[in-house]
């Protein structure tokens, strides 16, 4: 992929390129690598302009339910040396009663992929796990209930300094009816570890300490296969050293496997030792199958708090392994403030992909 320099904003042009090669093993097994590339190009290129990513991946299937999975890679980008790294390993177990999992990732201080995205940068430790217990009932031996699934997930980010930067353990209990309706009931108990003030808010500022909280958590919804269902997700509990309600009511709309739309609308109510504010987020969903290969897909935001408008629409037309043809169309844009309108941002962007099998 080429873009054009743009003179005004002094702005190089750059060349974007991805290969990717992988083999699949027998029993869920593969290995891969994949090499990303960005080089300036043009009169704004400079000298030593570019990033680089290098990957190999590989996953181990044991016996029928066990796999182990895992990825090695680095980036090279000009005037950092070292800690270019990140790893992952997982392993997982799963069986019709259990699920189990846990892993382990590394990503490097200067870990720099320019072209993708990195959750967190400065480097981290990431540490996670999980159990789940799937528990099918006879009719009539539990009320209405067809399936329990208690379960327990554990996620945490370490910085290379020792200190506990997010971690959190999540207990909850799925509640399912043999009529398809469904509730969970959880909980969850987090610590987040401030190294610098932050604006979650305009004027309300969170300060650099160490903040444990825990809060609970209900969601119920209809059966999802009916024409018309509902769902709504309440989160109440501690935030920063203050309090959070995060109320999220949601419709949907469906005709067999053939349309689809839902309305989702986020409300945060959060109370801190600097002050409060409310933000909303509504989302709309809609998705049309023309037939199984052929499907458009359209998703609306808005976001009272950015005061911004997004929109994204797709055109799909599937070949094998979800390759084909795919047109996407992007759009965003709202008000700085009363008077003045951010600046548009629209992309369009076709493409085709097909699956070749080089060994056979």
């Amino acid at each position: 992929m080429q873009t054009a320099e743009q003179q005004g904003r002094g702005l190089s042009a750059n060349n974007f390129s991805v290969a990717r090669v992988q083999h699949e093993l027998p029993n869920r097994s593969a290995v891969g690598a994949i090499f990303v590339n960005r080089e300036a190009t043009g009169d704004l290129a400079g000298r030593q302009n570019y990033n680089r990513s290098y990957a190999v991946d590989a996953r181990m299937g044991f016996g029928e339910n066990g796999l182990v999975n895992g990825f090695v890679a680095r980036t090279q980008t000009p005037g950092l040396s070292g800690e270019q790294y990140a790893f992952n390993v997982g392993a997982s177990h799963n069986t019709e009663k259990w699920r189990l999992g846990a892993g382990y990732a590394e990503v490097g201080d200067n870990f720099n992929p320019e072209v993708g995205f990195l959750a967190r940068d400065n480097g981290f430790r990431k540490a996670e796990m999980s159990v789940n217990r799937n528990i099918r009932l006879r009719p009539g031996s539990f009320w209405k209930f067809h399936e329990l699934r208690p379960h327990v997930n554990y996620d945490s980010y370490w910085n290379f300094d020792g200190l506990l930067e997010t971690g959190r353990v999540h207990l909850d209990q799925h509640w399912q009816l043999r009529a398809g309706h469904e509730f969970h009931t959880g909980m969850n108990i987090t610590r987040e570890g401030v190294t610098a003030p932050f604006e979650p808010s305009p004027g309300v500022f969170v300060p650099i300490g160490t903040y444990e909280h825990s809060e609970a958590q209900l969601v119920a919804f209809t059966n999802q296969g009916a024409p018309i269902s509902v769902r709504m997700r309440l989160t109440k509990g501690g935030f920063f050293g203050g309090s959070r309600v995060v109320t999220a009511p949601q419709v949907r709309f469906r005709v067999s496997d053939v349309f689809n739309t839902e309305v989702i609308w986020t409300r945060n109510d959060i109370e801190l030792p600097g002050g409060a504010f409310v933000t909303n987020l509504i989302t709309s969903r809609v998705s049309y199958s023309f037939s199984p290969q052929v499907y458009v897909q359209a998703l609306m935001q808005y976001n009272d708090r950015a005061n911004i408008w997004a929109s994204n629409v797709r055109f799909g037309w599937l070949n094998r392994a979800n390759t084909g043809l795919f047109v996407v169309y992007n759009d965003t844009q709202g008000l700085v403030d009363s008077t003045t309108l951010l600046r548009a941002d629209r992309s369009l962007t076709i493409k085709f992909s097909r699956l070749l099998d080089l060994l056979d």
